[in-house]
């Protein structure tokens, strides 16, 4: 059996094949029938053209959108000028008949808004379709980059009992009683599973940085849960993030491998799916492509938050939070920075040490730490990284300033304890990528089944 994308990138015509799809569309004119195929190995669809000459029409005639079919016969040159090959059927087994009144996606225009609550249908259009091919590819892509550098792959735990960001927002796992507890009043950590509190993990970082001490090069790539009540087309509950820890690497050489990651695996996936960029370039982003040719070719400018925070104030620019040293820069700060000042990917570092985590190291001036985010055009923050604080005693001071308990890093302490080096290592959002390479404006559309407050279907 041949896929579409294989028929449609033949050199020449063929003879005796089989293709198995779903019926995009089907029209009749004097008599032949023309049926629009596709399988989802491409956006394109492939035609099959039933004149009558060895399937009868009354068989045809049952297909409706959606209806799932295998077609035999051959591979022939097509007289429309848009396609180069057709398929002339010999034969025609029908797995299944939509029922054209009730089939969800009969229009051709939904709404992005209608589709998530069919998100188990939604692959089936154009866009999904094309989106979900070019997520997996760029999944490959990643773990492909990683190896060519020579970096281990880690299964971080989903389950941890520390929070890496320091921020509170986990979701808790438990297997107490409830209804019980709130009839009793009593709640004792200790007849947990775990003996006490547990969550689903926000990140891999600090366990996989147990492993960068040992084996220097190494990442995770796996799923993250945040339970921050946010409704915003930027933010879900449940996503995936790439995280890469590197021994003996400092902040510079960080913003390196940042870089030469995201223009390698841009590139890969470019490659891999033409097809589905122009068809983003022409129905969901004008000018995606323009977009990120500018990012695979400038080199990604690099200044400091005090420089940014600079720059914002003599803009000009009214903005909607104010601009001031010490905040955490909006949305709209990355937005204006990378799309009107800099109009191109840049990289903002040593942050005010208040607004970021514990585990970042400190600058001499006291004030910031090594912290470096990659600010990218239409979707702001994209990656955030620092290198590491590599000290015992600085490291105990941040803990005990953010008012973090200690014994719950008791192991992440350690680390300086036996061996210590400097390291680095950034976090890139999965989903936020796939927006960025594709134009996708909400979160929510770039994940097969998203996880939102108030929203677990499926």
């Amino acid at each position: 059996m041949k896929s579409v994308k294989e028929l449609l990138s033949s050199e020449k015509p063929q003879q005796d094949i089989t293709v198995a799809g779903w019926v995009r569309t089907i029209r009749e004119l004097k008599n032949i029938y023309f049926v629009e195929l596709n399988d989802g190995s491409t956006v394109k669809n492939i035609q099959i053209v039933f004149d009558n000459d060895a399937i009868s029409n009354e068989e045809v005639s049952k297909l409706t959108t959606g209806s799932s079919i295998k077609v035999s016969g051959d591979l022939v040159e097509s007289p429309a000028p848009l396609q180069k090959f057709e398929i002339k059927p010999k034969k025609l087994q029908i797995y299944c008949i939509n029922d054209a009144e009730k089939y969800p996606l009969q229009k051709k225009n939904h709404s992005f808004e209608f589709l998530r609550t069919i998100a188990h249908l939604r692959p089936r259009t154009n866009t999904f379709g094309s989106v979900f091919r070019v997520r997996s590819t760029f999944a490959y892509a990643i773990h492909n980059f990683f190896f060519n550098e020579g970096f281990f792959y880690i299964h971080t735990p989903i389950i941890t009992t520390s929070d890496c960001e320091g921020a509170g927002q986990m979701f808790q796992v438990t297997t107490l009683n409830l209804e019980e507890i709130a009839r009793s009043g009593k709640l004792d950590y200790s007849e947990d599973f775990f003996n006490k509190k547990a969550f689903l993990t926000v990140s891999g970082q600090l366990e996989v940085e147990n492993f960068a001490q040992s084996l220097s090069r190494v990442y995770t790539f796996g799923p993250t849960f945040r339970a921050e009540n946010s409704n915003t087309t930027r933010h879900l509950s449940e996503f995936w993030m790439i995280e890469p820890e590197m021994a003996f690497f400092e902040l510079e050489d960080n913003m390196d491998l940042a870089e030469k990651f995201i223009k390698q695996t841009l590139t890969f996936t470019m490659n891999k799916h033409p097809d589905e960029f122009e068809f983003f370039d022409k129905w969901i982003e004008k000018g995606l492509l323009s977009r990120l040719d500018n990012v695979l070719n400038s080199p990604f400018e690099r200044i400091t938050y005090t420089e940014a925070i600079e720059i914002l104030n003599k803009s000009g620019k009214k903005f909607q939070y104010p601009v001031f040293w010490g905040i955490d820069m909006q949305s709209e700060h990355e937005r204006y920075l990378t799309e009107e000042y800099f109009k191109k990917p840049i990289f903002v570092t040593d942050y005010p040490k208040e607004i970021k985590a514990f585990y970042m190291k400190r600058n001499e001036d006291g004030k910031t730490v090594r912290a470096m985010d990659l600010l990218v055009p239409k979707i702001g923050e994209i990656i955030g990284g620092s290198q590491r604080e590599d000290n015992l005693e600085n490291l105990l001071t941040n803990i005990k300033e953010k008012n973090l308990n200690e014994e719950d890093y008791w192991w992440y302490i350690d680390l300086r304890k036996y061996g210590s080096v400097p390291h680095s290592g950034f976090g890139l959002g999965f989903e936020r990528a796939i927006q960025f390479i594709t134009g996708m404006t909400n979160i929510r559309d770039v994940i097969p089944f998203f996880r939102a407050p108030g929203w677990a279907e499926f």
